[in-house]
Formats: C-alpha cells, structure tokens, sequence
C-alpha cells in the first residue's frame, strides 16, 4: 500500500538566539557557510528578526545554567529560512550556522524549537549533513499509570511511547513507536533512528531529483536489515488536528495481514516472539552500537 505525502512549495524552520541586551555587537560567520549565508542574509532564505521580549521556552529541555542564563535574557533573535525543499539540507545547514556564530558573538543560548534541545554555539555547524547532527530530538513518555520495572526485560510492560521531533523541518511526518517494554528504549531508540535517517535520505533524494513535485507516494513497508525483518508505517491523525492530514507516521513490525490504518503495534506474521522480542532482534551489530535517546 502506497502513503502519499504533501510536498509543500516551501519550507520555514526556525532557530533562536537568546540575549542578554539589546546592544548589538560585530559578528562573524566563517567557515564553509559564510559565502551562501551573506548572500542570503535579508531574504526569505535567511531571515534574522529581532524581538525586545524574554523568548518564552516551550517543552525545550534546559539545564539548570541554561535556565539562569534564559531568565538574564531580555531579547531574542529568530533566524529563519524559508525555502522550497529541493533546496534542503542545504538552506537549514546555512541558517543554523548563521545562528551559532550569533549565538556565540552574544554568548547567548542558541535553541532548536522544533527539536527542542540546544546547541553548543561555540561548536563549528558540520560540513557534511547527517541527521546525527543534532537535527532530530526525541519525545519520551511512559503510558499514564503504567507499571514497569526497568530492570526486567521479559516482564509484560508495554508503557513506553518514542516520538521523534524534527522530520517535520524535512516535509515529512514524525514518527512514533508505542507499546514496548520501557527496557527496551536502547533498542526502540536504535531502530527510530535508523528508519528516520532512511526516510529523510529518500525525500531529500527525492526532492532533489523532482523539485516540481507537491507529493510523494512512500510503501507503508520500509525493509530494513536484517532481512527479511522491516517496519510497517502507518499513517495516524492525533485527535487535535482538525485536518485528518497525516502529521506522525506509527512504525511497527512488518504484518500484510493488519489494515494500514490498525494503530497497534504487532510482529510480522512470521515472526513468533513479543513486540519487545522483535525490537531486540532488528539490532545489527553496527546498530546496537547508536547512543540512547539520553546521550
């Protein structure tokens, strides 16, 4: 079965530096980045807007010094780039660069909303693009009122839920995997991170290739190795969105015998084992080695 996915003409993502003043100091962008940020900087391909307001945190992770360092701030800049997918990863690449070496001149926080987490200003943005580079976060949860003893793995828990946050900034839905063991969430984690670097490398692949393209017909069935174990994607509408447009992808295991639609997670037909089973066996020794969500 076939997920058709919406290409929009263009693509806004967003980053924001905190500051202590209004002042505003010299700053210098270097590096690989320099010559396409100045020639965008004032356009829709790199925006920066200044507000004389504290930046409001929302489900952003901080740490107690970030936390202080946000209370001292009384203004903010938002970086934006607004550009049509084909020209991704490259515009965001730019802007996030443009972003640190603001951050940095300001010695302000430089915070990813969509991802919700912050970077390291000082850090030089990377040359090559992996998705490993801090452009994907993760939403953890347990299910209310579960009971789980992390330190049992073979026990009946099946509370933990994974969301990432960050494929949106891709044109593509963010994907979720619910009902696994909370001692499991290494080999959740591992498996959520493979699927998504697959899936942004297609579309980018895609878009690249057909930039006059507004949608993009995906399998509900991603093969993954090792064979023949995959992950079934199914499309789900979280009860807020007045739309019904797919906004999260649900992964689970493959199983041609569950309606695209059916939202829990299920083993393929072959396979004889638990949820919690499969996502144990679909770690190849190159996988197993990913951090968790945590590191």
């Amino acid at each position: 079965m076939k997920i058709v996915l919406p290409l929009p003409v263009t693509l806004t993502s967003l980053f924001i530096v905190t500051l202590i003043n209004g002042g505003f100091v010299p700053w210098r962008l270097t590096g690989p980045y320099r010559k396409a940020a100045m020639a965008a900087l004032g356009t829709p391909r790199l925006r920066l807007t200044h507000h004389p307001t504290p930046w409001q945190p929302t489900a952003v992770t901080l740490t107690p010094d970030e936390r202080h360092l946000l209370r001292r701030s009384r203004h903010h800049l938002a970086v934006s780039t607004t550009v049509p997918p084909h020209d991704l990863p490259a515009a965001v690449q730019a802007a996030r660069a443009a972003a640190r070496a603001l951050a940095h001149a300001y010695e302000g926080l430089l915070i990813d909303p969509l991802t919700g987490s912050t970077l390291p200003a000082q850090d030089p943005e990377p040359v090559a693009f992996h998705l490993s580079d801090d452009w994907l976060g993760w939403d953890v949860r347990t299910h209310d009122g579960a009971t789980c003893p992390p330190w049992d793995p073979t026990g009946t828990c099946d509370g933990l839920t994974i969301t990432s946050r960050g494929l949106r900034r891709f044109a593509l839905p963010e994907i979720t995997l619910d009902g696994a063991a909370c001692a499991h969430t290494l080999c959740a984690t591992n498996l959520l991170r493979t699927v998504a670097a697959r899936l942004v490398s297609d579309q980018l692949a895609f878009a690249a290739a057909h930039p006059e393209a507004r949608r993009r017909a995906i399998d509900d069935h991603l093969p993954l190795p090792p064979a023949p174990l995959g992950v079934r994607l199914t499309p789900c509408t979280p009860a807020s969105s007045p739309t019904g447009g797919i906004r999260r992808l649900k992964v689970g295991p493959m199983d041609d015998t569950a309606p695209v639609t059916y939202l829990k997670i299920g083993p393929p037909e072959a396979f004889t084992g638990s949820l919690n089973d499969w996502l144990c066996t679909t770690q190849t020794p190159a996988r197993a080695t990913l951090t968790s969500i945590a590191a």
